[in-house]
């Protein structure tokens, strides 16, 4: 297969939804899959973290107040009702000072979120720009009212050292059988994605900066789970 058939390879026409709850983790792309995703499913989308996301400048927010200024839950799902009628999707969540979101204020949980919008896309990961990253014993943060769970990996992290893409390189080395200074390759990321096994299905990005786009579709061979390639620049 060359680079042009695998970039006319469109994912989601096998992609099977469990649920209308979807929580994204990993590394590579989860902001612009979520932006993708959020454009291709019918119906009103609720975007939203469980942990920290920059808000989309072009997608009404609605804030849902801090310890120091909270809001009732009436008044949020007031404000996402109305910004859900004026748009079909939309961004939720605390702000922060660094100006990024965080996860949801207690007063209106996940479960409730999945009650006013026919979908919602939660990011419930962190992997610092990194195209690669292990997972902490305290991540990912998935919401208990999750259906089902995506994991993304950057094809632009294979062969480079681990030192270097990865989140968590020291982790990700032990897991894969290799150390921070070595290359990381198809093999390795499978090793790492299969042994941690946090997620239904699994998503390689970023294959526009690989020569030979097959060693992505290697990759996915390689995960024990149901996986795709894709570019999501593209």
């Amino acid at each position: 297969m060359n680079f042009d058939e695998v970039l006319m390879y469109r994912p989601f026409e096998k992609f099977q939804l469990k649920g209308n709850f979807i929580s994204v983790i990993g590394s590579g792309g989860k902001t612009s899959f979520l932006r993708y995703f959020a454009s291709r499913l019918e119906g009103r989308v609720i975007l939203t973290t469980s942990t920290h996301i920059y808000p989309f400048p072009d997608m009404p927010l609605v804030k849902t107040g801090t310890e120091n200024s909270p809001v009732s839950r009436e008044q949020i799902l007031q404000e996402i009702r109305s910004a859900l009628a004026r748009s079909r999707v939309i961004c939720l969540g605390q702000p922060l000072s660094n100006g990024k979101l965080a996860s949801p204020s207690p007063a209106i949980p996940f479960k409730v979120l999945s009650l006013e919008a026919d979908y919602v896309l939660v990011e419930a990961d962190g992997s610092a720009g990194h195209p690669l990253k292990a997972h902490r014993s305290f991540e990912p943060v998935i919401p208990a009212c999750s259906t089902m769970t995506v994991c993304l990996a950057g094809a632009s992290g294979i062969g480079k050292p681990a030192s270097q893409v990865c989140h968590c390189p020291d982790l990700f080395s032990a897991l894969a059988g290799i150390s921070p200074d070595q290359p990381v390759y198809e093999d390795h990321i499978a090793r790492v994605l299969n042994c941690e096994d946090l997620a239904g299905y699994y998503l390689i990005n970023q294959i526009d900066t690989l020569e030979k786009p097959d060693r992505a579709l290697r990759l996915c061979e390689l995960i024990r789970k149901e996986a795709s390639v894709c570019s999501l620049r593209e």
